[in-house]
């Protein structure tokens, strides 16, 4: 069909606005896949796996590069670690799985929420496209840089107040 109507009912009118954006993110998500092609697992397997790939590339580097690429890598793991909170799962096992199942070259295992464990979320057809996750992670890479940058000026203005000449008695303020 060309045209498509759906008729949301709710409780309230906040139940009706919540899933009329629950359908606009999924028509908008299932346009992202047509125009592009190229979808990728759900389940925070993507996440995982540049998480793993972040880990190994820190260990090239040294310092603070080191540090701020394993933050990054940790702040990726918020995806399966939240998926699992809000399934009940105890997210420190998901974690540590996710990590192992993803050493082991299972670049699809992600969490299975039906099922309560890590799974193969290619297996059980759960998909995201690409174009919205690679979205998803350039906009926290760049909230991430603005807010490091908003630091670097809270920083450098309190070195700027800690070298002022400060006054000497016959000049102080009472």
């Amino acid at each position: 069909p060309r045209a498509v109507t759906i008729f949301v009912r709710g409780g309230t009118e906040h139940v009706v606005d919540e899933i009329e954006r629950a359908i606009e993110d999924a028509l908008g998500d299932l346009k992202a896949v047509i125009e592009s092609g190229a979808v990728v697992a759900g389940g925070g397997a993507p996440e995982a796996e540049v998480a793993k790939e972040l880990r190994k590339f820190s260990e090239k580097l040294s310092g603070r590069e080191q540090l701020a690429v394993r933050a990054f890598a940790d702040a990726l793991e918020v995806i399966p670690r939240t998926l699992a909170e809000n399934a009940g799962l105890d997210p420190i096992d998901i974690i540590v799985d996710i990590r192992a199942r993803h050493e082991q070259g299972q670049i699809w295992a992600g969490v299975d929420l039906e099922n309560g464990k890590i799974s193969n979320m290619l297996k059980l057809q759960v998909i995201e496209p690409l174009k919205v996750k690679t979205q998803a992670i350039k906009s926290a890479a760049e909230a991430a840089i603005m807010i490091l940058r908003i630091d670097d000026v809270i920083a450098a203005s309190k070195i700027k107040e800690e070298t002022k000449p400060s006054r000497g008695p016959e000049e102080s303020i009472e």
